[in-house]
């Protein structure tokens, strides 16, 4: 098998986590960059970590980085890759780009030149002017970073963030990607109870019992790369065949309130159809009414933003009672994800921990409240 550059791309504060799930898939020689973990690997890697890494954007394999000051030095450094041995005669070459403190601050015309050089390349191998653009897709990004060009070609297709099971996402939606990252984070096991008390469409939760099960997050879905000739259809199938056979038999109960009714039917389907309906109780509750049976436990959340309200004062209320709901639970570690700059102070108390997350485009910090924490029993 050949030996590739792969760049496992993640949300900005979430590097660190996809750098230990890759540990824990066996890859070592990681570097840590701002939005990317970057290491080595064959094909049945780029299966592995497209099937199971949970906090991860997309899987790349990263071709070429040169210094490109002008198009005539970008158009040379595409040119010089073997494209002929990578791309077939009838393959859809989609060229997307982006460029940050560079020279070359043209997108469309940076993707013009490497969609020409790509072509050239590709006459020069295949002795022929035509390509049909009828097999498979090759989405090859061009990424400009203070004049050095990154050549990187995209395995994933759909962001990894869709799994399947969200069809309705409901209003601000937070990625299952970030919602992974987050319970991870917060060193949850199915030992211990969890409550989501803003639950939305069910994302933290559905990201939970995924987790407590230990099930792939990409096992039931497609990925671009499996029409590609270098990846033999037999990694596809072994590897979903090893992720369904580690499935535990872990039982659980996850504990999931919202007080919208409508949201609430539609984080039931993502369940049922992410499969892990069992183990998730879905039920209509205002969060200051949570009154756990339990004596210690995880709280693990996203309340309601300004954007989604539409009123601050509202937000900030939230905020209030939920640290009057907190001061409640003797035992109970809380984690909750907000852009608000005064979230503590309206809380009423300052956080242990706190870790700047980028949902979307916005800013926000993870809180983390830390208590010891009691097994089940």
């Amino acid at each position: 098998m050949a030996i590739y550059s792969i760049c496992a791309v993640t949300s900005f504060g979430m590097e660190s986590i996809t750098a230990q799930e890759l540990k824990a898939l066996g890859f070592d020689g990681l570097r840590i960059d701002n939005g990317k973990v970057i290491f080595s690997g064959d094909e049945e890697a780029i299966v592995r970590c497209n099937i199971w890494l949970r906090t991860a954007d997309r899987i790349l394999i990263r071709v070429k980085e040169f210094m490109a000051t002008d198009f005539e030095e970008l158009f040379q450094g595409i040119l010089s890759i073997d494209w002929g041995d990578i791309l077939p005669h009838d393959s859809i070459m989609h060229v997307t780009g982006k460029s940050v403190r560079s020279r070359l601050f043209s997108i469309k015309d940076c993707q013009s030149v490497a969609k020409k050089a790509i072509v050239e390349a590709m006459k020069r191998r295949y002795h022929s002017s035509i390509f049909p653009e009828t097999g498979p897709l090759y989405k090859i990004e061009v990424a400009l970073y203070k004049d050095m060009a990154t050549i990187n070609i995209d395995t994933s297709g759909p962001g990894l963030h869709k799994r399947g099971y969200r069809q309705d996402k409901g209003e601000a939606p937070l990625r299952e990607t970030l919602a992974a990252g987050i319970v991870m984070l917060s060193r949850w096991s199915p030992a211990h109870v969890l409550s989501d008390p803003f639950c939305g469409s069910g994302t933290i939760p559905i990201e939970a019992a995924l987790i407590g099960k230990n099930m792939a997050p990409g096992l039931k879905r497609s990925f671009v790369s499996e029409r590609w000739w270098q990846i033999n259809r037999k990694i596809w199938k072994e590897a979903r065949e090893d992720a369904q056979s580690k499935i535990n038999n872990n039982n659980f109960r996850i504990l999931a309130s919202d007080i919208d009714e409508r949201v609430l039917k539609t984080a039931r389907q993502n369940a049922l159809r992410a499969g892990v309906s069992d183990f998730i109780s879905f039920q209509r509750l205002d969060f200051h009414s949570f009154q756990p049976k339990k004596d210690s436990g995880y709280i693990i959340c996203n309340p309601p933003y300004g954007e989604r309200m539409g009123d601050i004062k509202q937000i900030e209320e939230i905020y209030k009672r939920l640290g009057a709901l907190y001061s409640r639970l003797e035992n109970w570690s809380l984690f909750v994800l907000s852009p608000h700059p005064d979230f503590q102070r309206l809380f009423g108390r300052q956080a242990d921990r706190n870790r700047k997350i980028y949902n979307g485009k916005i800013k926000c910090y993870l809180y983390q409240y830390l208590k010891k924490q009691r097994e089940n029993g």
